[in-house]
Order: structure tokens, then C-alpha cells, then sequence
């Protein structure tokens, strides 16, 4: 800040010495409208931006002075000075407009000299409106006085972002020149890039204003690095020298992708056609360009264009930029601005600075320097605009920037380009234009986040992987697990310095299938004497001592925080192993299969269904009839002998028959698991064990063993909440077998929990020790590299092509299939049957009988209403509930056909009675209906 006020306290003094500041008037201040009103422009007319932005500004000049739409008789009067793109000039020049009175400044074009003149602009109270200055900072408020009347440059950043992720890259190299413009467009594409779980992975600054060795010894070190996505943010003038080094380096061959800011747009734009060798540079190269929509306006101002450059121009025949069209705008913004300043009653006075006039050195000459009175008046005005312009709808937002950026993707192609898409703020990539977007609501828009197809450098449709291994030597610093045990899995050999195993085997294979050489070496981790704590390595990729750490390296929630990991080559998941021992069979074996609850269960439901067998035959079915004693025998007999569905008895009623189909189908399951649990039993040996599984350790009070180093510790002790003091780390397999044997009353363990592969190597020469329940935690073992590491992804596409071509399953043979143990007959107890697997069976068989039992009472209570009065059970009519229930009871344990009977003998003694009654004429005449045993022999009072 000091620095920057000293220069301008110089640069003033100088320019008051040179008579280039004068004094303006200071004369009260008049309330009509000024003839016309002073502006200065700053910008470097023989650059590309500067010489077109010359013409369009003169032609807004013109077209305002003869518009009677705005400022109504007062003409501008623009004085333009040539800043050549030196920050130096800059500075004078802009001193230089306070000569004339200038009321507002359109430029710097640079921002570099937009940071300094901003605070010129800012002591001077005159508006800075710039047209191409695009550095995000520059909207800070510490340039109030600063107005962009473009876009900036924090949306081409955001819209690069979008584009990167679109192609599912995820790490970028910038190229920029080290300035203020420079550093903080890329400090924007770095925000935007994070936010997209992205990064910019090596930022490669050039000089300013770079020689082509400067820019030769950047490209070098961005040709040794990972990426292959180059992000080029400079400016016109040194863009295309860069392009011309890297081709000579072939960084524009297949594999590279360029995506240029939009600076590359605006050469193709203004000086098209291209040498043939610059042509050949640009080729397959992405670039943005500021999105202006098709207009009435802006068709007629680029008829007009060729006719301005002759009148205006001495630099020859250049197309129309982009910029020209927003340097046009700004004189109109400004215009606008003038005339509601002028309406407001604001006049064009000066007035001396309070802060000048406090210095005390006459000799600078500062009291000169005066400000403008209606400086912020104007300002505001300024902001507050809104227009249709060449541009589209001006209007600035809350953040000083204008509304609804826009811009066109394009890919340069032959000897011209293709516009591929479009990005807005509002809704990022798409294929649809801005205006198509901006006019329907956001819900009511398909957005696709699409483009169309690109042609990439070295003419391929084929859209390039983004990165190579880095081609500066380094080689791979890989950590290994140095085991004590199962040599299978990882072997290291301290004589010879080198790996081998299952893990290394298939690490190799991968390697050899990756698209690049890979120069890596293996370093061991851990000390030869106790097995490495694998938490311990993956901390050690994370802070990076390690560059990878291949092995058996188990992949968990907690790893995956830390490092980035492969498909997994393996399943692995956790097993118990504990000792087992021969179980021999007796003399009540036959009782093994089922639990006693389950043999208690089958029980009474035989008893159940034989009861609801026999109430619902018994009033029709001759063999569920007699004695009470017979009939008890004939009930359970017929129940127990369904079981070997050897019952004698028919059944005759529906009711009967829907419980036992049900019953017997019940039965049919239950004896086929009996014979099967059974015949195991007393075919194959079993082996049994206290352990049961996981959950029957855990509950217990005994040790549980773990491989040192495992991640089994942690797993036990935080997830499953075992305590510390029941966890004993095991060194080797010889200590984890001496341990099993020795059991947790002698000081060793119950059970050992690991890794199932580790385990099945463990048991294949053990023939005393088994898995005991099942599986548990499914996770895999994979490769860990840093986070974002590419080489993940692609070692991952490798292990997929190994598990497809059968590389994998070969690998695993080779190492990890082991002879079984010698007792190939035996296995372990398994539990046996209980209630919880057939009670879905009880249930259907219960619901049945109860259907059954409420349909036949149902039945049967309607009939006994039928047939029986009060009168019948009491003939005196006094009837109690004591005899109508037993009278009940008696009606249903009575048989059918005698109920048949005497309701038919009734129904005709009924009949003789009517028949008399008709004879005598006292009574009233009713109708007869005789009843002869035809129709009582159809009547039905049972429920079958």
C-alpha cells in the first residue's frame, strides 16, 4: 500500500511539473445541461483487444451524440490515450484526464494497471470503467471506483471447473503470467476446482512478459508432471508463443488436453485467418468466448464493422472480438449514467482534495489535482443501469458484477472452430443456448450437462485419460508388510532384498498390464521380528514417506479416510477359530437332531391335531365313536401314527380332511429334516465346540486371540466392545495354535478371530482346530495410494482385467490352495434343528385347526337352535342354562343319524296334528305342506 502511494505522489509531481494538470474552474455551478462532458480511455491500441476495443469506442461515441434518446444536446468528448500495456504510462495518462476535466475514464485494459489506477480513481472520485480488465480481486471493495463492464474472469474459471469434472478429470496443470491478472484467475479455477473435489496439481508461472526460453523451461517442468490437462491463462500476445514451444516439445500430440481462457478466442475472432504453423498449434484445443446473444443491434453493428475499420483503423482489415462489443457497451453504460446525473441536477465541477492540501510540500505541486464533485452521484448512477446493449441485458448485481454470465464452449478444429455447448451460471454446461435457459424456469428446464463430441490434439475423437505416471525418474517408494508368518501371503527375504508371495505376485501382474512403465521399488515396513501394525503403514502412505503399500491390506472405513484404495483383488472376511473335538455317538443319539423345546412342541401338536381330528368326526365317523376309553386310544393312535402316515382311520367330514392334508404336509417337512440331521449324525464324525460363533465369544468372559497387527484389535475392542484385557495378541501361527490348545483355563485363548484366508492356511495342517460360525464383516484386501491418486483407478482396471482373463484365480491356486487336512470326513457339530425354523409350519397348522373348529361349532350351534326350543328342554318352560348346556353337550356328542330320526318322526307327528286342525272351522284356514321322508332325508344338519 505504501509502495503504491509513493509511486503516485511521484508520478504526480512529475506530471504537475510538466504542466500536464491544470486547474480547472471553479465556477458556481450552473443548473443547465453542459454542451459536453469530458471522458478519457486507456487502453494499448496496437494489441488485439486494444484496436478493436479503439473503433467500437468511437463508433459509441458517434452513435450517442447523434442518439436524441440519451443526454439531450450534451455531446461526449472521449480523449483516448495509447497505455502500450505499460503500467508506467498508465498511471500518467490517467493523471493526464484530470487536464480536461474528465468525468469518468473507460479502462485500464490490463489489470494490472487497473489495480494502481483504481486508487487514483478512487482519490480523484472519478469512475473507472474497464472493458477488459477480468481479475476477480478488482471486485473487491477496495476498489469502489473500479466498474467492470465485462465479465469476470471468477465465471470462465467456474465454467473451466465444470468442464473438467464433465470429462471426469480430476487434477489440472495452470500456466499463467505472474502478475496480478495471472495469479488470481488462477487462484478462482483453484476455488472452483476444490468445490468440485478437484485440484490444480501444479501451477507453472511464467515472466510477465516471458522470452521464449522462459517459456521453455515452464513447459519442461509441466511435461515431467501427472497431469496432462494444461489450463493457459495469459494474454493475447504471449498465448500463441506458447502454443509454438510446446509444439516443439510435442506436449500437443495425443494424451494432451489445452483448455485456453477465452484470450485465444479473441485472436481467432480478430485476426482469422491464421499462418499455417499457428493453425497447426491450435489445433483440438478447448477455448471459451463470451456468450453474446443474436440481435437486431448486433447484426447491424457488424454490417457496419468493416466500414469503421477504414474510417477509424490504420492497422488494416480485423474481425470483431467480443471485447470491442463490451468496449461499445461501456460507452453507452456511461451515457445512460451522464444523462440520469444530469437529470438529477448534478453539475461537472472540481473541487480541491482536503487530504492534498494537508501536505506540507509545496514543490509537488498537488493542490493542482482536483475532484470531482459528482464522482459517486455518477457512480451510483452507473451501477444502477440497466440496458440492452450489443452485449444483451446489462445490469449489475449485488457483487458488482454483471447478471447472467454466459459463455460459449468452442473446440478449434481445421481451419476453423465448433462451438461444442454453452455454460451459464445458472445452469452450467449445456447444449441448449443461454437464452433458450434463461427464459424458461428452472423447474420446468431438462438441463442435460452435456456437449457435443470434441476433436482433441492429435486429431482423435477419443477423449484422453488425463494423466501419465510422472516421466521425472522418481521411482515409487512401495511399503511392504515385512511378516513373521504366512509366507504365502508376503515373503521377504533380507539376503536378497526381495519380495514374493501371493500379494506381490499379484501387485506384478497388475503392473504389467498398466498402459505406461511404472519404475517403483518395494521397501519393507516392520522389523522381522513382530508382525507390522498395518494402521501404522497406512499413516505413513498419508504422510508421505510411502507413494504406495500393496499387500494384504484390509480395506476399512477408517483406511479409506486416510488413502485412496483399489478394487479389491480379494475376499476376506473375518472368521472364529477355535479347538474342536470328536463327538461320538450313544444310545440316545436319535434324540440329537432336535432341541427339546422343538420334540416338546411336535408333541402337542400331535395331541392338537388329533383332538381337532376327532371332534370334528366324531358325530358322523363310526370309528371315532364308542367307549370313552377306546375313543381316547383311537385319538392318539390316529394322531402319532400320521408321522410314519400309517393312520387306518378315513376321515369322512371336509373339515376333517382340510386339517390333516395341512398336517400330514406339516409332518412331511419335519420328518425329512429328522432323517437328514439324523443320518449326519450317525454317518459322518462330528466335531464340537464350546465356541458357537462371533456372537458366543463376545457374550463370554474367555480370551480371544489376534494376529499382531491386524486390524482385528480394533474391530473387537471399538466396534463389538470386547475389552482390552480379553484380546491377546498371537505372533506367529505356532503361538496361535499353542495358544488354542493350551484354552483359557490354562493361560491361552478360546477362539482366534482373523482374516478367513489367513485361517484356511492356518487349518489345512491343523486338523484339531475348525471355523466355528459364520463369516462375518465381508471386506476385501486392496492396493493404498494417497488421496486423488490416479493410480488407484488405474490398478483397479488392471485387477479387473486380471479377475476377468483368470490371471487372479491363477495367482490365488499358485499360493493360497493348500492340501486339506487328513480328516477329510469329519466336520463340525452343527446346531441343532430348532423351534425358530418350523414355526412358521406350527403356525399355518394352528390357524387351520382353529378355521376348522370355529366353522364346525358354528354349524353346530345352528343347528341345535333349529331343532331345539325351550319348550323341548323344559317342558314346564322353566329352562335354566345348566340344562340347555347339557342338553347341548348331549346333542353333540350324539351321532347325526339318530338326530335324523327323530326329527323326522316329529316333522310327522307335526303333520297328523295340522291335518286334524284343519277339520275344525273355528280355526283360521293355513296351508299345508306335507312333508313325506323323500324331503327329510335331504334335509342336513351336520356340518360336513
Amino acid at each position: 500500500m505504501m509502495l503504491k502511494l509513493l509511486i503516485f505522489l511521484v508520478f504526480a509531481k512529475l506530471v504537475v511539473e510538466n504542466g500536464l494538470l491544470h486547474a480547472a474552474n471553479t465556477d458556481a455551478t450552473s443548473s443547465r445541461r453542459p454542451e459536453e462532458v469530458n471522458i478519457g480511455a486507456i487502453f494499448a491500441f496496437n494489441s488485439t483487444i486494444g484496436k478493436v476495443a479503439k473503433v467500437a469506442i468511437q463508433a459509441a461515441v458517434d452513435d450517442v451524440n447523434t442518439s436524441p434518446l440519451v443526454l439531450h444536446g450534451t455531446k461526449i468528448n472521449i480523449t483516448m490515450q495509447d497505455s502500450n500495456n505499460n503500467g508506467f504510462l498508465g498511471i500518467v495518462e490517467a493523471m493526464s484526464f484530470m487536464e480536461k476535466n474528465a468525468v469518468a475514464i473507460i479502462g485500464p485494459q490490463s489489470s494490472v494497471i487497473a489495480h494502481v489506477v483504481s486508487y487514483l480513481a478512487k482519490g480523484l472520485q472519478v469512475p473507472l470503467l474497464s472493458f477488459a480488465a477480468t481479475d476477480p480481486s478488482l471486485s473487491s471493495l477496495e476498489y469502489p471506483f473500479f466498474v467492470r463492464t465485462t465479465q469476470n474472469d471468477i465465471f470462465q474459471m467456474a465454467a473451466i471447473a465444470d468442464i473438467v469434472v464433465h470429462f471426469g478429470w480430476r487434477k489440472v496443470t495452470a500456466i499463467y503470467n505472474d502478475d496480478d491478472f495471472g495469479r488470481n484467475g488462477i487462484a478462482a479455477l483453484e476455488d472452483k476446482l476444490a468445490g468440485k473435489q478437484c485440484t490444480v496439481s501444479y501451477k507453472a508461472p511464467m515472466n510477465p512478459e516471458p522470452s521464449g526460453e522462459d517459456i521453455r523451461q515452464v513447459l519442461y517442468q509441466v511435461a515431467l508432471q501427472e497431469s496432462r490437462i494444461i489450463v493457459l491463462h495469459t494474454y493475447t500476445g504471449y498465448g500463441l508463443k506458447v502454443l509454438e514451444v510446446a509444439h516443439s516439445l510435442h506436449m500437443l500430440d495425443t494424451g494432451y488436453v489445452w483448455i485456453a481462457t477465452d484470450w485465444l478466442t479473441d485472436i481467432l475472432d480478430t485476426d482469422s485467418p491464421l499462418s499455417s504453423s499457428s493453425l497447426s498449434d491450435v489445433q483440438g484445443l478447448l477455448t471459451l468466448r463470451f456468450h453474446t446473444p443474436e440481435s437486431k443491434a448486433k447484426k447491424q453493428f457488424m454490417s457496419r464493422w468493416r466500414n469503421l475499420i477504414r474510417r477509424e483503423s490504420t492497422n488494416g482489415l480485423f474481425g470483431l472480438n467480443t471485447y470491442g462489443l463490451y468496449a461499445y457497451d461501456t460507452v453507452w453504460i456511461l451515457a445512460h449514467a451522464l444523462d440520469e446525473y444530469l437529470s438529477q441536477g448534478g453539475s461537472i465541477s472540481f473541487s480541491n482534495s482536503s487530504m492534498i492540501s494537508q501536505l506540507k510540500d509545496s514543490n509537488l505541486h498537488l493542490d493542482a489535482m482536483r475532484v470531482f464533485d459528482g464522482g459517486e452521484l455518477l457512480l451510483s448512477n452507473v451501477r444502477r443501469v440497466k440496458l440492452t446493449g450489443l452485449t444483451g441485458n446489462i445490469q449489475y448485481d449485488s457483487d458488482r458484477n454483471l447478471i447472467n454470465p454466459c459463455y460459449d464452449i468452442v473446440n478449434v478444429v481445421g481451419t476453423g472452430h465448433v462451438n461444442i455447448g454453452y455454460w451459464t451460471n445458472s445452469s452450467g454446461l449445456s447444449v441448449q443456448p443461454p437464452e433458450v435457459l434463461l427464459s424458461t424456469p428452472l423447474n420446468q428446464t431438462s438441463i442435460t450437462h452435456q456437449l457435443y463430441s470434441v476433436i482433441w490434439p492429435g486429431q482423435t475423437a477419443e477423449k484422453p485419460r488425463g494423466w501419465v505416471y510422472p516421466i521425472n525418474g522418481k521411482r515409487l517408494k512401495i511399503g511392504v508388510p515385512n511378516r513373521v508368518d504366512y509366507n504365502e501371503i508376503i515373503s521377504y527375504s533380507a539376503e536378497t532384498n526381495s519380495f514374493s508371495g501371493y500379494c506381490i505376485d499379484i501387485f506384478t501382474s497388475a503392473v504389467n498390464l498398466l498402459p505406461y512403465a511404472l519404475p517403483y521399488k518395494l521397501l519393507p515396513f516392520g522389523n522381522g521380528t513382530d508382525n507390522p501394525n498395518i494402521n501404522e503403514l497406512i499413516d505413513k502412505l498419508s504422510a508421505g514417506v510411502f507413494d504406495a503399500v500393496i499387500g494384504d491390506i484390509s480395506i476399512t472405513t477408517d483406511r479409506t479416510r486416510k488413502a485412496d484404495f483399489t478394487q479389491p483383488y480379494r475376499e476376506s472376511g473375518l472368521v472364529v477359530v477355535a479347538r474342536v473335538q470328536a463327538k461320538d455317538c450313544n444310545a440316545w443319539a436319535f434324540l440329537r437332531p432336535f432341541t427339546p423345546t422343538m420334540w416338546c412342541t411336535t408333541f402337542v401338536f400331535f395331541i392338537v391335531v388329533g383332538c381337532v381330528v376327532w371332534i370334528l368326526e366324531h358325530r358322523i365317523n363310526d370309528e371315532f365313536r364308542g367307549p370313552p376309553r377306546q375313543q381316547i386310544i383311537t385319538m392318539l393312535w390316529f394322531s402319532l401314527s400320521t408321522w410314519f402316515f400309517a393312520h387306518r382311520e378315513s376321515t369322512i367330514s371336509t373339515l376333517g380332511r382340510f386339517v390333516l392334508i395341512i398336517w400330514l404336509f406339516v409332518v412331511l417337512i419335519i420328518n425329512s429334516s429328522y432323517t437328514a440331521s439324523l443320518t449326519s449324525i450317525l454317518t459322518v464324525q462330528q466335531l464340537s465346540s464350546p465356541i458357537k460363533g462371533i456372537q458366543n465369544l463376545v457374550l463370554s468372559n474367555d480370551p480371544i486371540g489376534y494376529r499382531e497387527g491386524s486390524f482385528v484389535y480394533d474391530y473387537l475392542h471399538k466396534e463389538l466392545g470386547v475389552a482390552a484385557s480379553r484380546l491377546v495378541a498371537l505372533k506367529s501361527e505356532d503361538d496361535s495354535a499353542e495358544s488354542l490348545r493350551k484354552g483359557p483355563k490354562n493361560g491361552g485363548v478360546a477362539a482366534i478371530v482373523d482374516k478367513k484366508a489367513y485361517m484356511e492356511l492356518f487349518l489345512s495342517t491343523r486338523c484339531d482346530f475348525s471355523i466355528v460360525g459364520q463369516e462375518f464383516t465381508k471386506n476385501g484386501w486392496g492396493f493404498a495410494f494417497p488421496r486423488d491418486s490416479q493410480l488407484a483407478a488405474d490398478f483397479s482396471t488392471a485387477i479387473l482385467t486380471l479377475s476377468e482373463n483368470g490371471d487372479l484365480q491363477r495367482t490365488s491356486d499358485k499360493w493360497l490352495q493348500k492340501s486339506a487336512c487328513s480328516s477329510q470326513d469329519t466336520q463340525l457339530a452343527v446346531d441343532k434343528l430348532q423351534l425358530k425354523s418350523f414355526w412358521g409350519l406350527y403356525l399355518i397348522i394352528g390357524i387351520a385347526c382353529l378355521l376348522a373348529l370355529i366353522v364346525y361349532f358354528g354349524l353346530i350351534l345352528k343347528q341345535f337352535t333349529r331343532h331345539y326350543s325351550t319348550e323341548d328342554v323344559e317342558p314346564n318352560g322353566l329352562a335354566t342354562q345348566s340344562s340347555r348346556l347339557q342338553t347341548f353337550l348331549s346333542f353333540v356328542d350324539e351321532k347325526e343319524e339318530e338326530i335324523k330320526r327323530r326329527f323326522k318322526k316329529r316333522q310327522i307327528e307335526g303333520g297328523s296334528t295340522r291335518s286334524s286342525t284343519t277339520t275344525d272351522p273355528s280355526n283360521r284356514s293355513l296351508p299345508n305342506f306335507p312333508l313325506n321322508s323323500s324331503s327329510i332325508d335331504h334335509m342336513e344338519f351336520s356340518p360336513a
